[in-house]
């Protein structure tokens, strides 16, 4: 009903469909091309916002693998080539006491266990082996002057890897010096942060090498003076740097800096090689043809050499046929000949 009474006003208005032709309708046709214009180019919009977001993804994502990988292998290659830098153990002096001596009647001495497993030192890398003694300034230890300090190197078989003995003694303090630094320092010493005594630091070897074969798992270490008195011992081994380890130790950030970025460039000139020698596949088509080639090549020699022996047989099969059927000739022939005589 709505329709027939729309369609008879169109027909009223527009009897001849001069405004429906001429106007109407191109101006209908102009919207519709111009919006599907403006949603194909929305389309393509959102499907290029699509593409450079997964690109930028990509990009994001390989940019991160690629740098976490050179950090990885410089720090990888930091603790694989820089080797501890001190090592500290406890040395526990043991002697033996007699009952008409007072104090030892042994040289005190100790056994120091390096490690059991694995290797402790780095082969090639030069330490500096050290005795720290803290022996307090009592008179005794000033009368006793100096004394000699001497180590041994072991491997795991007891075998010798080293032997070294040094002089030490305490420092020199005249009694004037002595009365003046307890008068000054008496508060800390009432309170008890300081104390009177002295570290002697004894280097016994200054530049130790371990070997890989043979190394060192137990020191033994003997203070050869029966009087001296201490309150403990220590074992410090210290590594002595030089080169790039110096380098790398004294100035961390720098050398970090230094180790990534190159590590970057060598892996940036990796994947572009890569990625020039993959891009161009002329090269997998040649090697492709040539694989085809060389697995044909057996197939086609064996095919010939069977096509030859099939024609030979064929030949062979040819001629015995021939030959059979002319001999059945024969005997006919001859059975021919030989009935009228018989006959007869």
């Amino acid at each position: 009903m709505i329709k027939g009474v729309y369609r008879m006003l169109v027909n009223l208005v527009d009897p001849f469909g001069v405004i429906r032709n001429f106007v109407v309708k191109p101006a209908n046709d102009f919207a519709f091309s111009l919006f599907v214009h403006y949603k194909n180019r929305t389309t393509e919009g959102v499907h290029n916002v699509r593409e450079l977001l997964l690109k930028a993804l990509i990009v994001l994502f390989a940019a991160a693998v690629i740098i976490w990988t050179a950090v990885f292998m410089y720090i990888t290659f930091y603790y694989t080539y820089m080797p501890a830098i001190a090592h500290m153990r406890p040395v526990h002096m043991q002697f033996k006491t007699c009952d008409y001596v007072k104090g030892p009647c042994t040289y005190p001495s100790a056994h120091v266990s390096l490690t059991k497993k694995q290797q402790l030192l780095m082969v090639g890398q030069p330490y500096k082996v050290l005795v720290n003694i803290d022996m307090p300034e009592t008179p005794q230890n000033q009368d006793v002057g100096m004394f000699m300090v001497c180590a041994e190197m072991r491997d795991q078989s007891t075998s010798l890897r080293g032997h070294s003995c040094r002089s030490a003694m305490l420092r020199y303090k005249s009694p004037l010096l002595n009365t003046l630094i307890t008068w000054i320092m008496s508060p800390l010493l009432i309170l008890g942060i300081r104390e009177q005594k002295q570290v002697i630091p004894v280097e016994l070897f200054s530049d130790y090498l371990d070997e890989k074969t043979y190394p060192v798992t137990d020191i033994y270490v003997e203070i050869q003076n029966k009087a001296i008195q201490f309150y403990e011992v220590n074992l410090q081994i210290t590594a002595q740097l030089s080169g790039l380890r110096f380098f790398m130790f004294h100035w961390p950030v720098l050398s970090a800096t230094v180790g990534i970025s190159t590590n970057l460039f060598v892996i940036l000139l990796i994947c572009l090689l890569s990625w020039y020698h993959w891009s161009d596949t002329a090269w997998i088509d040649e090697a492709r043809e040539k694989y085809r080639t060389l697995k044909l090549s057996p197939l086609s020699e064996t095919s010939k050499h069977s096509e030859v022996s099939t024609t030979r047989a064929d030949t062979h099969s040819f001629i015995d046929d021939e030959d059979v059927s002319i001999l059945a000739d024969v005997r006919e022939f001859g059975d021919e000949s030989e009935s009228p005589s018989e006959g007869k």
